[in-house]
Formats: structure tokens, sequence, C-alpha cells
């Protein structure tokens, strides 16, 4: 993570309420030092640590950024093989991850993108606000937010779940980024769950009704601790918001 770490949260909140089962939360890696995602890890007793990041610093060219990524990457891997992790989760993480990371990691790095249509709204310089400018100047009829592995390319690597989320004739990008986060808090543990339990697997998907099931059953709870606590986590009462 880089900033808030509400999403960051948000993964936290399902373990602890036992939505998102068989993961714990071993390790945050930050790229920025004054990230609040830290402090939310501390108060977790999640370990954490802060790695210098590349971001808004100036390179001679593009070959000494791309090494710079590559050298973030692989002190970045050097603690996830201390704290033995098996699946990444780029929870607002600003930096671009190089292939030494998604190499090593293959189909275990999963990122969360503002958008239903990440090859139209997805790449390079389509992020936070940016997204949502695109997508309102567009006149689109929805948006909403994608979970998706990490690959080579920016924002288009092997989707796990969509989340449709319709847009208001009212809407601005501040009203349709608030109303999508609450349900990026609600699709990145779904689609860590659906990585843990291998659903994406042609010999599992017979499961998948019966997966949905459950997981919505268990999701309850979260969705209710989400509205008690709407003010504290969105500054809005949650009915105000979608």
């Amino acid at each position: 993570a880089s900033g808030k770490g509400t999403d960051f949260q948000s993964i936290l909140d399902h373990i602890n309420l036992g939505v998102l089962q068989d993961v714990k939360p071993v390790l945050l890696i930050c790229n920025n030092v004054d990230a609040f995602a830290l402090t939310r890890a501390r108060k977790a007793g999640v370990k954490t640590k802060y790695i210098e990041g590349i971001v808004g610093k100036k390179f001679s060219d593009l070959d000494s950024r791309r090494d710079a990524r590559r050298k973030f990457d692989s002190a970045v891997i050097e603690e996830l093989k201390k704290h033995k992790t098996t699946v990444i989760a780029l929870a607002g993480f600003n930096q671009i991850v190089s292939p030494v990371l998604i190499d090593s990691y293959s189909m275990r790095v999963l990122n969360i993108h503002p958008a239903f249509d990440t090859e139209r709204y997805g790449g390079v310089g389509m992020y936070g606000d940016n997204v949502h400018r695109a997508v309102l100047a567009n006149h689109e009829s929805y948006s909403g937010c994608t979970v998706h592995y990490v690959d080579n390319s920016v924002d288009l690597g092997p989707v796990i779940l969509r989340q449709r989320v319709p847009i208001k004739k009212d809407d601005t990008i501040e009203s349709l980024s608030n109303r999508i986060l609450v349900w990026e808090h609600r699709s990145y543990s779904k689609a860590l769950q659906i990585h843990v339990d291998n659903l994406l697997n042609k010999n599992n998907l017979s499961k998948k009704d019966e997966w949905e099931k459950k997981w919505n059953e268990r999701q309850k709870k979260y969705i209710s601790y989400q509205t008690e606590h709407s003010v504290e986590i969105y500054g809005k009462i949650l009915n105000e918001i979608i």
C-alpha cells in the first residue's frame, strides 16, 4: 500500500469478522513512509516494512527507472520470503510492479482497479480520479471495480471478478469514487477468497453457486459492520453514498 490503506483495512476487517477465511496477514510493505496504511497495520498487530519507492523521483532515462523498479521489487521479494508469503494484494499501491516480482509470484499478485471496463479505463495514467473523470466524460451508464491478477501489462491481467456500479444522473467524480469504494471494500476480500479456495480452477467451477451462497451469508457480517461504521470509514452514512 502507498496511502490511506482503506482497501487494506477492509481486508483486515473481513478476516477479523471471520468472513475471509484461511488467510493470515503477515506483512504490510509500503513505499511511502507517511502512508496511513502503516498506522493501520501496527494497530492491527501486522508487521510492517518501509522500502523507499521510486514514485516522484527523477531518472536520467527509462532504463534507469526500470532498474530502480527491479531493485525495489528484489528488496520486496526478500521480505516476502522471510515471512513465507504466498499471496500479495496491491491495496492502493502507486508503483508499477516489475517482471522481477510478477515472475516470482505469477498468478499470486492481486490488484483492484476502480473501473468495470479495464480495457477502456485502465493502463498507464488511469488511476484514481483520472478513471472516474474519463468514465463520466464518456457518459457511461455504469462503472465499478475489477480485481485481477497482475501481469506485465497495466490493469489487464486475468480477471478474478468484476463488480458493476450504476452511474447516477447527478454523479460527480467524488460521489462516483465514494460509491465504488464501498464495493471495492466488499470485492477485494471476495477475490482473495476465490483465489485461496482455487475457485477459478475448472474442476471447481461446479461448486460456484454453493460457494457464492456461503460467501454472501458470511459477508452479511461485514456489510453490517460497514454500515455501522460508515461515518468512521467514509465520513458519511452509508445510505448517503450508495
